[in-house]
């Protein structure tokens, strides 16, 4: 499949435009990195955008405890292949200091709690812009992002209150204990990041290719089969050729049936696809203002 190298082109020299920005404009930003394809995207671009030094940010993962153990693996290497230092914040720590009450039943998940957790951790670390991935082709929520998203003293996003971006100009004025997330990639489309991991043959986890999983059907999707998810009544673990469009807790993300094992046969795959890729989030489907409601509280 063919695609436009000068397109991708111009989608990179924003993005490295707006990583200038944040630099120029913040005293303590980092990039909230997942593990998943557009964190490690943002992450390359940060790299050139700042060759030969190096990233002159820290990478921030909130840590649930319900990862695949092959993101975690991959941003361990990743950290140390960059010499960039890594903040961690703890799902669990928050669990255990009473800051958030762990959810219970068979529809479980901890990731309602990831906002506690990101606040106290911006907040510890003193951090005043935090760098994500998200893009606007993702969720109707993340369409009405700016580049430059303000969050007010409580981390909370207000989608009516947001800044005029003109002709590239971008403001990050901020009060005390107020806070911007910014979206370099907020132009890119899902076709755009895989286009532009194969381009610049950039290394990316391997449940992002077709492989072989012990899962579980269920809400039509394949949940991988881990010791976090407790099975309904007639479940059954089935072993099943499987890749992962989005990555999320291990709990909510899931797979679809696959042999795209290469790039180029991912890119392929998504270009015949009906559905989004956050279709198989099961926490998307809580409700139709899912993604919008926890944005409102300081999700990413």
């Amino acid at each position: 499949m063919k695609y436009s190298l000068k397109h991708l082109e111009e989608l990179e020299a924003e993005a490295i435009y707006i990583l200038r920005e944040v630099y120029a404009q913040f005293e303590n930003p980092v990039i909230l990195f997942s593990g998943g394809k557009d964190s490690i995207t943002v992450t390359h671009l940060a790299k050139k955008a700042f060759w030969p030094a190096k990233i002159p940010f820290s990478l921030l993962h909130v840590d649930t405890g319900h990862n695949f153990p092959e993101a975690i693996e991959f941003r361990d290497r990743l950290v140390e292949s960059l010499g960039a230092r890594l903040i961690v914040g703890s799902v669990q720590q928050s669990i255990d200091e009473g800051r958030v009450l762990e959810e219970k039943g068979l529809n479980a998940s901890r990731n309602i709690l990831q906002t506690t957790t990101l606040l106290d951790t911006i907040e510890k670390h003193q951090i005043d812009c935090a760098i994500g991935g998200g893009r606007r082709d993702e969720e109707k929520a993340r369409a009405k992002e700016r580049f430059f998203s303000h969050r007010d003293e409580f981390g909370q996003w207000d989608p009516k209150n947001q800044r005029p971006e003109l002709w590239n100009l971008f403001n990050g004025r901020k009060n005390m204990g107020e806070h911007f997330r910014v979206f370099p990639i907020s132009n890119w489309t899902e076709m755009d990041v895989w286009e532009y991991i194969m381009d610049q043959k950039i290394e990316i986890p391997s449940i992002y290719f077709a492989h072989e999983r012990e899962v579980v059907k269920r809400q039509n999707s394949w949940l991988p089969y881990s010791k976090f998810l407790q099975l309904r009544h007639g479940e059954e673990v089935l072993l099943k050729t499987v890749r992962f469009r989005t990555l999320g807790d291990i709990t909510i993300t899931g797979g679809i049936e696959s042999n795209a094992t290469t790039l180029e046969e991912v890119i392929v795959e998504v270009a015949a696809a009906r559905e989004t890729e956050r279709g198989n989030r099961a926490d998307d489907k809580r409700s139709d203002t899912a993604m919008e409601d926890r944005k409102k509280e300081g999700y990413f």
